[in-house]
């Protein structure tokens, strides 16, 4: 399969995941994580079926588009390894919805990756809080769900509280 092909496949799940999240979590209270912000597309389209929903994005430094960009409140800058614990610190385990696209293309430094968060993720959940991960994660307490029909299997993954 070609590189456009994966990537292709990629988007296409990442959002029939993120809507299929947003549906499952709809009325429900809590905050929205955006863990990496990049050029900014998948915030900008969080906030485009989620307007109600604060969303708060993880980001070591911006560089996104300015139509994409969050408020200065909205955003919390620095390393994962510190902002997370902080969060959890803020918030308590009250996130209903957090996103992750690790993105990289070093597969196995994205699994190393996914494997150091997410047990820094996993606490900031909420009871039936939802993970949606273009990686694999490692979670002890949450319960992988399946994919939403539009999503190519192995390209986005979804975990849940229960």
């Amino acid at each position: 399969m070609s590189r456009l092909d994966i990537f292709i496949n990629r988007m296409v799940s990442q959002r029939a995941c993120l809507n299929h999240a947003v549906a499952l979590t709809k009325g429900q209270p809590g905050p929205v994580f955006e863990l990496g912000l990049g050029n900014g597309r998948t915030y900008h389209h969080m906030r485009e079926i989620m307007p109600e929903r604060d969303i708060f994005v993880f980001e070591r430094a911006v560089a996104s588009n300015p139509d994409s960009t969050p408020a200065d409140d909205m955003l919390l800058l620095g390393d994962v390894y510190e902002t997370l614990p902080a969060a959890l610190e803020r918030f308590g385990p009250a996130a209903r919805l957090i996103h992750a696209d690790l993105g990289g293309h070093n597969l196995a430094k994205n699994d190393a990756f996914a494997r150091a968060i997410s047990p820094l993720v996993e606490p900031l959940l909420a009871q039936g809080g939802l993970m949606v991960s273009s990686d694999r994660m490692y979670f002890e307490g949450l319960t992988e769900i399946p994919l939403p029909s539009e999503a190519v299997p192995g390209r986005c993954f979804i975990y849940q509280r229960g």
